[in-house]
């Protein structure tokens, strides 16, 4: 697990409930050995992401999951760097053999602390950064998981999904991550058979 504080499991309270433990035990269901390694750090952007993949790399890595974006945009990082900073990572881990799925930026209009004027705003610029780390992953040979499509309605709906802080997932948004993102972290290590 590489990326920022939701790859690092910052809001739920018990680490088997956190994205990389609940990815983990999908992947062990389906017949997969899995050492799990978690080198996400909350607080990181983009730019943060080539030290967790020279730690990724020297460990050995098959499969990576990144998780990145949401801090980029609440720093304002123009989305043209961001998605070259991605780019740039995933290119490092295919060159070392590793397989990878990114899960884009979360569209941060329901977040409970951006005021409702400002949402529509929010939920364009989150979109577009989105849509720049797509295009930035497949160019560099990763796979987008379209994780924020599946649960941005969900979170939207469902106060609960999210930590005491109100930013964070908790540990049922948490769940509703997993769900979304664990068919192509799946059809990833079986295809490769990683």
């Amino acid at each position: 697990m590489l990326g920022d504080s939701i790859a690092a499991g910052v809001g739920s309270t018990r680490r088997e409930d956190t994205l990389g433990p609940l990815l983990a035990a999908r992947l062990r269901a389906a017949g997969h050995d899995v050492d799990l390694r978690v080198h996400a750090v909350p607080g990181a952007r983009s730019a943060d992401l080539s030290t967790q993949v020279r730690a990724a790399i020297a460990g050995g890595v098959d499969l990576a999951v990144v998780v990145i974006g949401a801090n980029d945009l609440t720093r304002f990082v123009p989305a043209h760097v961001g998605a070259q900073q991605l780019h740039d990572a995933v290119a490092d881990l295919r060159r070392a053999g590793a397989h990878v799925v990114v899960a884009t930026a979360p569209d941060l209009s329901v977040v409970a602390h951006v005021p409702p004027a400002l949402r529509g705003l929010v939920s364009t610029v989150s979109r577009d950064y989105a849509q720049a780390q797509l295009q930035a992953v497949i160019r560099a040979g990763g796979v987008v998981a379209h994780v924020e499509r599946v649960v941005t309605p969900q979170f939207a709906a469902d106060p609960s999904l999210f930590a005491a802080d109100r930013f964070h997932p908790s540990a049922a948004g948490y769940r509703a991550i997993a769900a979304a993102l664990g068919p192509a972290v799946e059809a990833v290590a079986a295809e490769h058979r990683v």
